[in-house]
């Protein structure tokens, strides 16, 4: 997963956020890119987890100021 996520900071870095989550962007001014990739890994390793316990099928919320979206 470290290595998808390090995917998608190297993409949003190279794009300048334009596509990324505004989690994503803030994280990326206050940490690393290596920091920010593993937390952006544990965060979708912890909804898989909700989804594959609960069964329930992902409903990715419309963002929202001040939410938390991958």
């Amino acid at each position: 997963m470290v290595v998808g996520a390090t995917a998608v900071v190297s993409h949003a870095r190279r794009t300048n956020g334009k596509n990324a989550s505004s989690w994503l962007r803030e994280l990326l001014e206050r940490k690393k890119p290596k920091l920010a990739a593993v937390a952006l890994a544990n965060k979708i390793a912890r909804i898989a987890w909700k989804l594959m316990v609960s069964g329930e099928h992902y409903k990715r919320l419309l963002q929202q100021p001040g939410a938390a979206a991958v």
